[in-house]
């Protein structure tokens, strides 16, 4: 029993994983085939159950997105015949679906172009930001299905009730089928209705997966790679947008340090202690490039070319110390006049802490403090537990440190807040 119920355990497990890496590519890719949106992310999930009901009995499969796609058309072809409503389309399905079973069995390939999934991709985030959505639900809309985050993450990172986030997902699927929203990139002219939508949640996904807010892990590599290659994308199909070409440059240089975050347990190194030669040069000149692009076609810096510039900043600094600390700072200043927020004030407080001392930087930081933001973000009392830590200020210091590890959901980062509270 105790075996079955580690199996159990291990399945349920696999699942799950796999519905954070995968769940973009089947959604996706099942829009295509059964035309609905709404009705593909039911599919998905009703595979996913069926998963969690059979794996554990019958083992995991040798291609387990291959079969969680096959379980799900299957399901929808079901549905469709137990409507009444399988027309030649549906028909033409059921063929597909019949054919590609017979080229996995002599290909023993997944039953789906990679290729086309890759786009499928691409059309289910601009699908979703159709501007027949609010921005608020567009973006909700593609965090919870490309991104694979949940509803409570989500909430989080808007700081928005949970009940709030759920109402804008569920208006939305609403909103796009009875609307027949099209699953299609745009065209060139319809472009810059979306572009600004999909620049933000490409974006957001690449943030959670750079620092996941909740898990065991202290990155999600696959979900920030996704991101990446969706930028790259979008910044080819408007090649005169220097927003696109700057969201490139931002995650591009912070992609490049992605190798020196963790170390070989995964357990987090953060920045003053990476090895920087195992950052990939290649991608930080790439990342250069692009963000030279985007100040070439000019209209000045927006949020993401300022984001990028200051991860440039640290991208050529041989050192923590010998980082340009001063130009981060005015970057920062910049950034606050573009796109005020409050995470902008504290990562500024934290650059004027490295630029003019500590006791500066918290002095920025407590007027974070008094205006009331950031209440219930594990950021602000962890930024604060360290600043006062250098200031010799240990009981209060440990104290931050403490209140930051208790309101993280990120395993790896509450075990680095509770080392640094006991070091104190």
């Amino acid at each position: 029993m105790a075996a079955s119920e580690s199996e159990a355990a291990a399945a349920r497990r696999r699942v799950e994983a796999l519905w954070r890496i995968e769940s973009a590519r089947i959604v996706a890719t099942l829009t295509r085939v059964v035309g609905d949106f709404s009705l593909a992310e039911d599919l998905a999930q009703e595979a996913f159950v069926d998963a969690l009901t059979q794996w554990p009995r019958d083992g995991v499969p040798p291609n387990p997105a291959a079969w969680l796609t096959t379980v799900a058309k299957r399901k929808g072809i079901d549905r469709r015949r137990r409507l009444a409503r399988l027309d030649d389309r549906h028909a033409a399905i059921a063929y597909s679906l019949a054919e590609q079973h017979r080229l996995a069995a002599i290909d023993h390939e997944p039953p789906w172009d990679p290729e086309t999934v890759d786009d499928d991709v691409l059309r289910l985030i601009f699908t979703a930001c159709h501007p027949i959505l609010p921005r608020e639900s567009q973006i909700a809309l593609t965090l919870r299905v490309v991104g694979g985050l949940t509803t409570e993450e989500i909430a989080r990172a808007f700081m928005v009730p949970v009940s709030t986030v759920q109402q804008r997902i569920v208006r939305a699927k609403r909103t796009i089928s009875a609307a027949a929203v099209p699953f299609e990139v745009p065209s060139r002219e319809e472009l810059g209705g979306r572009l600004a939508s999909v620049l933000q949640v490409v974006y957001l996904i690449f943030n959670e997966g750079y620092a996941a807010t909740a898990g065991s892990s202290w990155m999600r590599t696959d979900l920030a790679g996704e991101a990446l290659r969706l930028a790259r994308i979008v910044s080819s199909l408007v090649p005169d947008e220097p927003d696109a070409h700057a969201l490139r440059a931002l995650l591009e240089l912070q992609a490049s340090r992605f190798a020196a975050r963790v170390d070989a347990d995964g357990e987090p190194v953060l920045l003053a202690d990476q090895d920087r030669s195992r950052w990939d040069h290649d991608q930080i000149r790439r990342g250069r490039a692009a963000l030279a692009k985007a100040d070439a076609i000019g209209r000045g810096r927006g949020a993401y070319a300022l984001q990028a510039a200051i991860a440039e900043c640290h991208a050529v600094a041989p050192s923590t110390d010998e980082t340009d600390w001063a130009r981060i700072v005015g970057l920062y200043e910049s950034l606050a006049e573009v796109a005020p927020s409050p995470v902008v004030d504290l990562n500024r407080a934290v650059a004027v802490a490295m630029a003019h001392g500590p006791a500066a930087g918290l002095a920025a930081v407590d007027e974070i403090v008094a205006t009331g933001a950031m209440t219930g973000s594990a950021l602000l009392p962890g930024v604060r537990g360290e600043l006062l830590a250098r200031l010799g200020r240990r009981d209060e210091a440990r104290e931050e440190l403490l209140a930051a590890a208790a309101l993280t959901r990120n395993e790896r980062e509450r075990a680095v807040l509770l080392q640094k509270a006991e070091r104190i």
